[in-house]
C-alpha cells in the first residue's frame, strides 16, 4: 500500500468503527474488550486520541513517569466517561485528517484501528472485517518492529502464512489464517488462535478471549 492507500484505509476503518459505535446498547459499552481491563469504552476512548500532538503526548509521558504501558491506559481513562454518541461523532471528525501522534509513521495509526476495531468488534460477536492488504501492511510493520509487541521473539519457530493475500513471515513450523487473524496473533489477541490451522498452531497459547501479555496495555 501507498501511503495515500494507507490513509484512506485509516479513514474507512474509522468511519467504519465509528457506525459500529452507533449501534451498541449500554450493556455492550461496559462489556471487557479483547485488551485486560479495558472495557468497550475504554478501547474507543483510545482511539480519539491517535492525533495526540508532541505536547500533550510529552506531557502524558511525563505524568506516566515515562511509562509507555502507563501512558496509553492513562490518558485513554482521562478521556472519559463521556456519552457513548461522542466516541463515534470524535472518531468521524478525525476523517479525512492526516495528523497523527508524535514519532510514529501512518501505519501505526493504521494498525491501531484495525486491531483496536477486532478488540471491540469480537467479543460482542459483531462481524468486522479486516482489509487483506491493510492487515498485510500492518503485519509486515508490528513483524519488523519489537516493540512493542515483540511478534518475532514471541512466534520464533513459527511459519505464518496468510490464506487470503501473499503474506507470510517466520521459518518453522507453519500456521495459517487469514491476514486479519494473523496480525491480531501478532499483536498478541489470542483470541484468534482457534481459527487457524497448521502444524504450529498446538505452540500457540491457548485461545484466552483476550490479549496476551506483551507488555503494552492495548
Amino acid at each position: 500500500m501507498d501511503l495515500d492507500d494507507v490513509w484512506r484505509t485509516i479513514d474507512s476503518e474509522r468511519a467504519g468503527l465509528a457506525d459500529l459505535l452507533a449501534d451498541l446498547s449500554p450493556a455492550e459499552w461496559e462489556m471487557p474488550s479483547l485488551c485486560p481491563a479495558w472495557r468497550v469504552r475504554d478501547v474507543a476512548a483510545h482511539l480519539t486520541l491517535a492525533q495526540m500532538g508532541p505536547w500533550p503526548a510529552t506531557l502524558a509521558a511525563i505524568r506516566a513517569g515515562g511509562g509507555f504501558d502507563r501512558m496509553i491506559r492513562d490518558t485513554a481513562l482521562r478521556v472519559g466517561p463521556l456519552p457513548d454518541a461522542e466516541y463515534g461523532r470524535r472518531l468521524r471528525a478525525m476523517v479525512g485528517s492526516r495528523r497523527k501522534a508524535p514519532f510514529v509513521s501512518p501505519v501505526e495509526p493504521l494498525t491501531d484501528v484495525l486491531v483496536h476495531g477486532q478488540d471491540i468488534a469480537l467479543p460482542l460477536g459483531r462481524t468486522r472485517p479486516v482489509p487483506p492488504a491493510a492487515a498485510a501492511t500492518s503485519a509486515t510493520r508490528v513483524w519488523a518492529t519489537g516493540f512493542p509487541f515483540r511478534a518475532r521473539r514471541r512466534l520464533a519457530g513459527l511459519r505464518l502464512v496468510a490464506t487470503d493475500s501473499d503474506w507470510s513471515a517466520g521459518e518453522g513450523a507453519r500456521v495459517e489464517g487469514t491476514t486479519g487473524d494473523l496480525l491480531l496473533l501478532l499483536t498478541g489477541r489470542t483470541a484468534v488462535v482457534s481459527r487457524l490451522s497448521g502444524e504450529g498452531v498446538h505452540r500457540l497459547p491457548a485461545a484466552q478471549g483476550r490479549r496476551e501479555d506483551t507488555r503494552r496495555t492495548p
